[in-house]
């Protein structure tokens, strides 16, 4: 089965190879990518038996006598991310070919260059997981940097090249930190091999072995979008098109938090940073979302409830303890297919609507009332409702922090329910406003704003907007109060309000394309079956979270006999 490993990096860069040559044969370069991530799929679920029975699952290339070739590595952790990835982006792929067919919007409608550069993230993603050395990991965030700013500026609007400039650079400084870290760790060592590092560090002095370990924090936090090193994620994912910020909310932080978790439990496995962790995942669940029931926008909502439950996952790494690390892995592996469904949804919305502004939505369960179920199931999961995933992974935390028994960790397990009762109010919220209240209600938010902006000239329209809100509230007694805070919201985003109000409510009449919703309604399928498989789910988790505890299954496997 080794010989199977590298397959899941080599056919997607084999695919985007073949899509360059049809490139303008656009069926062909469909059936190429769709073919090529289905055999991902069916290659993957056999890397995620084999090392689930057998042990990790090894392939050295190049013919270099181990340990100087490159490892790919195939373990219970890094198999079951690879999987989940490749479904993801299978019904991404799927729900972009979709909006393409469907769309008018030259922004939004893939073009030739689309499925080579989703070839080259998929294959970035892949070979994160299988890395199984530092310098292989960093060539994969590179890959993914250059296929995440094309994406990123798909149709070249101002808004997305800005968004594309600022994730760039700051990606590029979490690089060149990535690339000090890494002759930092060969200098100290004399090796990028996971396996060889996980022997050799424990024999460094412990002010050498904190300072590599700082660095390699400090950069994959940046990947991870952990906190305060988040900043750059609210405003980058909501200008891209709606599958490319499903792709990129539901992988790319994913792969910062995998490089965590591989790098703390087979590095650094007795961490004098647990407590740091601890308190950062505190403020990342807090900070992201206290950001997230303050925005006005359902894309920034998500983006900031995605930054919040990174949270939920550096506890389970800070805590270290086998069941925190297996509620670690079972939420990211929730949270992967949730923050991708709840981001395609809104793609949803976003075409039948024309936007994605609270304060102008509404009437969706009536007159969308299937998009509104596929929004409500994720919605609820995300804010972790029994008996559906996120309840149950939350509660893997949860459990495994009332185990530590530190003041900390009880700390933490507060933290965690406040964030899960403020998500469930976010989600509320908008399942209040977009979908619940009538469009009367949202047309007469819309011609109050309107009017406000039609009187004054100000820059600025926030007391006004808020005094004629208000007013339109009182007389009328239609207009909901949660209405009041978001107009005042709204405002303070620079926005021009006659471009915001202006719009139809409705960009589109009838029914949104099956084909948007197949992949759409098919992952909250998937969503829904990861609560019906959830014990054997959690057992795979937990022999996972025992191996990477353990470290010797993944040492001996990579090194055998070559020590």
């Amino acid at each position: 089965m080794n010989y199977v490993v590298p397959l899941p990096v080599l056919l997607p860069l084999f695919g985007c190879g073949a899509a360059l040559m049809f490139s303008r044969r656009p069926r062909v370069q469909r059936a190429i990518t769709v073919s090529v991530l289905v055999a991902v799929v069916a290659i993957a679920s056999m890397l995620l038996v084999a090392a689930d029975r057998h042990g990790p699952q090894v392939a050295w290339l190049g013919s270099w006598p181990r340990p100087l070739g490159l490892a790919l590595v195939a373990d219970r952790v890094s198999a079951l991310m690879l999987l989940v990835s490749a479904i993801v982006t299978l019904a991404v792929l799927v729900y972009s070919l979709a909006q393409g067919g469907a769309s008018e919007d030259d922004e939004s409608t893939p073009v030739s260059i689309y499925h080579p550069t989703f070839m080259v993230l998929v294959a970035g993603v892949s070979n994160a997981f299988l890395a199984g050395d530092l310098f292989n990991l960093f060539v994969s965030f590179e890959m993914l940097l250059f296929a995440s700013y094309v994406l990123l500026t798909l149709g070249g609007t101002e808004s997305r090249i800005r968004a594309g400039t600022i994730y760039v650079v700051i990606n590029m400084v979490s690089s060149a930190l990535f690339l000090i870290a890494i002759a930092a760790v060969y200098a100290a060592t004399g090796s990028l091999n996971f396996a060889q590092l996980s022997e050799r560090l424990g024999d460094l002095p412990d002010g050498v072995a904190l300072t590599l370990q700082l660095l390699l924090l400090t950069v994959f936090a940046i990947k991870a979008a952990v906190f305060p090193l988040s900043f750059w994620l609210p405003d980058s994912y909501p200008t891209a098109p709606a599958p490319v910020t499903a792709v990129f909310a539901g992988l790319l932080t994913k792969v910062g938090v995998y490089a965590i978790l591989r790098t703390q439990t087979l590095l650094f496995p007795d961490s004098p940073l647990s407590n740091l962790l601890l308190w950062t995942a505190f403020a990342t669940m807090l900070v992201g979302i206290l950001g997230a029931v303050a925005q006005s926008d359902v894309k920034r909502m998500l983006s900031f409830t995605l930054v919040s439950h990174i949270g939920y996952m550096i506890l389970g790494i800070a805590l270290g303890s086998a069941e925190g690390l297996a509620g670690a892995t079972f939420y990211v592996v929730h949270h992967i297919t949730i923050q991708t469904v709840l981001f395609l949804v809104v793609g949803l919305i976003e075409y039948r609507t024309g936007t994605t502004s609270l304060l102008r939505l509404g009437g969706l369960a009536k007159t969308a009332p299937f998009i509104a179920i596929l929004f409500f199931i994720p919605a609820m999961n995300l804010a972790g409702i029994p008996p559906l995933s996120g309840y149950l992974g939350k509660i893997g935390l949860l459990q495994a922090a009332v185990a530590d028994g530190s003041t900390t960790a009880y700390v933490l397990v507060g933290g965690a329910v406040v964030t899960s009762l403020l998500t469930l109010y976010a989600m509320a919220k908008a399942w209040a406003l977009a979908f619940w209240r009538s469009e009367e209600q949202a047309r007469e938010m819309s011609k109050a704003l309107n009017e406000a902006a039609a009187e004054h000239d100000e820059p600025s329209l926030r007391h006004i907007t808020k005094r004629a809100v208000e007013k339109n509230a009182s007389e009328a007694d239609r207009v909901m109060p949660t209405d009041v805070a978001l107009a005042a919201a709204a405002t303070e985003e620079d926005e021009e309000v006659d471009d915001l109000y202006d719009k139809p409510l409705h960009a589109r009449e009838g029914a949104t394309p099956r084909t948007l919703m197949w992949p759409t309604t098919a992952l909250v399928a998937f969503s829904i079956a990861l609560t019906v498989v959830a014990g054997p789910l959690f057992g795979l988790t937990e022999r996972a979270s025992v191996d990477m505890k353990a470290r010797t299954p993944y040492v001996n496997a990579v090194l055998g006999d070559d020590r």
